[in-house]
């Protein structure tokens, strides 16, 4: 189950202002620290949980949604923020890109 706040419908009716809308995708991404939720405009696939909320599609893949448990999208000053019921991604500290981590 996916939830968003007030201010996530708000941006996301800022964005697609006269744009045709296409499915928001909560997906695994890849970043300093290891993998974090995030966002993708996307297109639906037939692995996926298919949610409408507050006439936005959002799809998650089925096994990320069972791994992940209840999904919450907010917003802060940096843009979106995903967090899940149960921590999905994770650590690894790598240093193979430009993060200040290493």
């Amino acid at each position: 189950m996916i939830e968003i706040t007030p201010s996530v419908k708000e941006q996301l009716d800022n964005h697609f202002q006269g744009k045709a809308q296409s499915p928001i995708r909560v997906h695994l991404a890849a970043g300093c620290g290891g993998e974090r939720l995030s966002l993708a405009l996307d297109t639906e696939q037939e692995t996926d949980l298919v949610q409408e909320i507050s006439g936005y599609t959002f799809v998650v893949d089925k096994e990320l949604s069972q791994n992940a448990g209840a999904i919450k999208i907010d917003m802060t000053p940096y843009g979106f923020a995903v967090s899940s019921e149960v921590p999905v991604g994770g650590g690894g500290g790598g240093c193979g890109g430009g993060c200040s981590s290493c």
